[in-house]
């Protein structure tokens, strides 16, 4: 048995041994990074520089937007390094810093998704409510609950895992740094306290996730009375994406963290990661805003200013 303290470093799970599939993944996890950075960078770009989105939906979305960025910046760029150099090791502290941030950007998004379900449960419900229930003021302090219920978060998970003994064994069986991983490696029964945490928090996702889905629930009765079929049509395909990624993630994400040893392989392990962490990032902006004509137009006219400049 052996302190924490010997470890320096870490070694990642590869996504292939073959020279070739190394640089496959690398090429493919460039394209997905680069096409999420820009769809949100566009969104952010365009939400900030005119009046008429500065409403609570859009201010929600840039939040989103912006933890998008940082969520897939966080463990993404380091496994396309270690793809395109052929290498899996990954400092302590890198290590712990590259868990902090996953762990802050991930749940801080969820809380946000939720806050998002209640802001279309407002408008669409409560109408009359909107501008009383989600004024400015309000909406700063439900993004701010979210983004500081995400740091907390994040700052007890990561204290946790790494104040645990940690033995000989350095090998992660995944690409980047997560707490299952830690845990397999901690050589005391300790681990069970941070367990307890884990189990903890995903109950309380997942009572977001409940909160999520009977704000829908409420919104699709009040959506079927509307007599206009485009309109009704309007509203389910705004409601219905958003269902699926949050369903999407909160199901891998348990999946990932509930699942017992016996069914932990590396190969799916790498999959259901890349559903929850790389897939919600580039596909967020597709379901929330490209679709959306305000943001369309928006654009429109941001692109038009810039080619007269």
């Amino acid at each position: 048995m052996s302190n924490s303290s010997s470890i320096t470093q870490f070694l990642l799970l590869a996504f292939a041994d073959r020279r070739e599939l190394q640089l496959l993944h690398f090429w493919l996890f460039l394209g997905i990074c680069l096409a999420a950075l820009l769809a949100n960078g566009l969104i952010i770009t365009t939400i900030a520089c005119d009046h008429h989105l500065h409403t609570p939906m859009y201010f929600f979305l840039l939040n989103l937007s912006l933890l998008d960025l940082a969520s897939i910046s966080t463990t993404v760029p380091k496994a396309m390094t270690n793809s395109l150099w052929d290498t899996r090791t990954i400092s302590y502290h890198g290590c712990a810093a590259q868990l902090f941030f996953l762990m802050f950007f991930i749940s801080a998004e969820f809380y946000l998704l939720t806050v998002m379900s209640y802001d279309r449960y407002i408008a669409i419900c409560k109408p009359l409510h909107y501008g009383t229930l989600l004024g400015s003021r309000a909406c700063v302090h439900m993004a701010a609950a979210a983004w500081g219920s995400g740091f907390l978060n994040a700052l007890l998970h990561t204290a946790n895992t790494f104040s645990l003994p940690l033995c000989q064994c350095n090998v992660l069986d995944q690409s980047f740094c997560e707490i299952p991983q830690i845990l397999k490696v901690s050589c005391s029964h300790s681990y069970l306290r941070e367990l307890g945490v884990v189990v903890f928090t995903l109950f309380l996702a997942f009572g977001c996730f409940v909160f999520i889905v009977v704000s829908y629930v409420q919104i699709f009765r009040v959506v079927l009375r509307i007599p206009s079929e485009q309109g009704r049509h309007k509203a389910f395909s705004t409601c219905l994406p958003h269902l699926a990624v949050v369903s999407l993630f909160v199901s891998t994400a348990l999946f990932a963290y509930l699942k017992p040893p016996s069914i932990s392989y590396p190969s799916l392990d790498l999959v259901v990661a890349v559903l929850y962490l790389v897939v919600p990032p580039a596909v967020n902006p597709l379901i929330y805003s490209m679709r959306n004509r305000d943001i369309k137009d928006a654009l429109l006219k941001l692109l038009q200013r810039t080619q007269i400049h």
